[in-house]
């Protein structure tokens, strides 16, 4: 089998005040965050310099949809375009259609329980 998910891109969640959540994880947990969240940097076992998002949502956020958890999950894929393919034809529920910016592509389903799942091909390099 191909590689699918290579490692974890992300973790969103809602909450009532994004900025002082925020500024609590600054704070109490040292996280360097920004107004996305923060980013953690480290390195695949090739030695790729490799990035995970950590992002507090507003409560109202509806870029979960058609989720109704408060959270959802990132996952770094390699090839996502060939991955939605054969997701498609294994009967997952493809949401939207597959979006490419300077800082990689990405495309999103939904779990067996419901939950959507973003996928993320990354770029990691347009971070830095």
């Amino acid at each position: 089998m191909k590689k699918r998910v290579t490692g974890i891109g992300g973790l969103f969640f809602k909450t009532k005040d994004p900025k002082a959540t925020r500024e609590w994880y600054k704070k109490h947990l040292g996280f360097n965050t920004d107004d996305y969240g923060c980013t953690f940097w480290w390195k695949d076992k090739d030695g790729k310099d490799c990035s995970t998002q950590w992002s507090a949502f507003p409560e109202d956020t509806k870029y979960y949809e058609p989720s109704q958890k408060d959270f959802m999950f990132n996952y770094r894929v390699e090839n996502l375009k060939e991955l939605l393919g054969t997701l498609k034809e294994e009967g997952v529920t493809i949401i939207g259609d597959m979006e490419e910016y300077d800082y990689g592509k990405f495309g999103w389903i939904l779990d067996n329980d419901g939950n959507k799942i973003e996928l993320w091909e990354p770029i990691d390099q347009a971070f830095k």
